[in-house]
């Protein structure tokens, strides 16, 4: 809606041009001023309404890359917007639909706010994340294990930490702090998971431990 709003806007400043351009002289020969004022503010208004449109845009194409790589074959990361998070009454903070046949799509939805971290996180140092960050960079690296093909929302939580340092280096941050991110969320959020996210043998040596050298077990 908002980028139709902000294309409708700068249509109309462009429209505005026109008609001046067109009658820019009247019938005594004398140049007609130009709405500077009016072209300018629905300029403005336009850009307000097109920028955040644009930086959406290149934020979801950014965690796409990073799943992208993650999963092995192209994967699209939808960051939810302000309107649907007003009419959103799920807790989940991201999800990945099943198709007709049960394989998981090869897209997800991440809700606003760990979007929102997300992007924070992109534009940090890396070096001390929030809470609200580490969470976030899990959540995508949770849902890009479902969009690999994984069902069960243990196996796709064990995968995920075991792969959370390497989505943390996809955007951005040095190997010291892809390794840190991770134990932080293994340690602090990990234990306190309900128990459908949590199994006995996501552990060094467990059924679901990948041999991942990222897992955040290992010293």
């Amino acid at each position: 809606m908002l980028s139709w709003l902000g294309a409708a806007t700068l249509l109309a400043a462009v429209v505005m041009t026109a008609r001046w351009w067109a009658r820019r002289v009247d019938s005594l020969g004398r140049e007609r001023p130009f709405p500077v004022f009016s072209v300018a503010l629905l300029v403005v208004m336009a850009a307000s309404m097109l920028v955040p449109v644009v930086r959406h845009g290149q934020l979801e194409g950014r965690l796409s890359h990073a799943a992208t790589a993650l999963v092995g074959q192209p994967v699209t990361v939808n960051c939810q917007t302000a309107g649907k998070e007003f009419l959103d009454t799920g807790s989940e903070l991201g999800y990945v639909r099943n198709g007709a046949d049960g394989v998981p799509e090869r897209a997800t939805l991440i809700k606003r706010a760990p979007c929102r971290d997300l992007s924070h996180y992109l534009r940090s140092t890396k070096a001390q994340p929030s809470p609200g960050e580490v969470i976030a960079v899990h959540v995508l690296t949770h849902e890009a294990m479902h969009m690999s093909g994984i069902t069960v929302e243990a196996e796709a939580e064990c995968s995920a930490v075991q792969s959370d340092a390497r989505t943390a280096r996809l955007l951005g941050a040095s190997p010291e702090e892809a390794g840190a991110l991770a134990r932080s969320y293994w340690h602090t959020v990990y234990p306190r998971m309900p128990s459908e996210y949590v199994s006995a043998e996501c552990r060094a040596g467990g059924r679901l431990a990948t041999g991942s050298p990222d897992a955040p077990w290992l010293p």
